[in-house]
């Protein structure tokens, strides 16, 4: 199972990207997926998770600018992320919650890199 992140960079304070992460492999069913980030000298912490009942749960430092989506056929998720701000300068790692070959896991993605500067 790999999960492959994509759609980071540099963007202005007040600006958007939006991140993708795709799921392959042998799986048979996600149950939650998610991203996280991590800046320099901290630690990793939550952004934002979707079950695969479509339930969410926000950071609060990120509610009303950040939006997270799925797709369960195309095994994809989504964030947008608008009114991005230079806090929100980090690496962002995809996550997943599933079943697959090796039974119920969490995997992580590489990291994709944010950075929002003037």
């Amino acid at each position: 199972v790999q999960l492959q992140a994509s759609g980071g960079g540099l963007v202005q304070p007040g600006g958007s990207l939006r991140l993708s992460c795709v799921a392959s492999g042998s799986i048979f069913s996600i149950n939650t997926m998610g991203w996280y980030r991590q800046a320099p000298g901290k630690q990793r912490e939550l952004v934002a998770v979707i079950m695969r009942g479509g339930n969410i749960n926000y950071a609060d430092s990120v509610k009303g600018r950040f939006t997270i989506s799925r797709d369960n056929v195309r095994r994809t998720v989504w964030l947008q992320m608008n009114s991005l701000k230079p806090g929100d300068t980090a690496a962002y790692y995809c996550h997943a919650h599933l079943y697959g070959g090796l039974g119920l896991k969490q995997y992580w993605g590489q990291g994709t890199l944010v950075t929002v500067s003037s």
